[in-house]
């Protein structure tokens, strides 16, 4: 299984890396799978995760308390406000609550989160 954790870390450290470049696709959330995949396959990856000045402290946080940054937690309803409102203009029927759906129920979760 080693190995299966290790490629899906780098596979989520590279998706995190797009996502600092591409609106809207979370970069922290794929972080912390990353640091939790090589925590399983690869200790030394997973430790530099946990050292890394802008990632570190929020795996850390995450880990120990379940907490989201103030800031982090603005910046999510953020981009799923968008998220929702882009659906309900450009889907068409009832797909369009879908996004508004999905965003409510993950933004009341980010929510109520403990804040860092």
């Amino acid at each position: 299984m080693r190995p299966l954790y290790l490629i899906g870390g780098i596979v989520a450290v590279a998706t995190g890396v797009v996502g600092i470049f591409v609106p809207l696709l979370p970069t922290v959330p794929f972080m912390l799978l990353a640091a939790w995949l090589f925590g399983k396959s690869n200790p030394a990856w997973e430790q530099r995760l946990l050292d890394h000045p802008t990632y570190g402290p929020h795996i850390r946080a995450w880990r120990e308390s379940g907490a989201i940054s103030r800031k982090g937690k603005a910046w999510a309803v953020i981009g799923l406000t968008i998220s929702a409102a882009v659906g309900l203009v450009f889907l068409q029927s009832h797909w369009r609550f879908v996004p508004l759906g999905v965003a409510l129920v993950t933004g009341t979760w980010i929510l109520t989160r403990p804040g860092k």
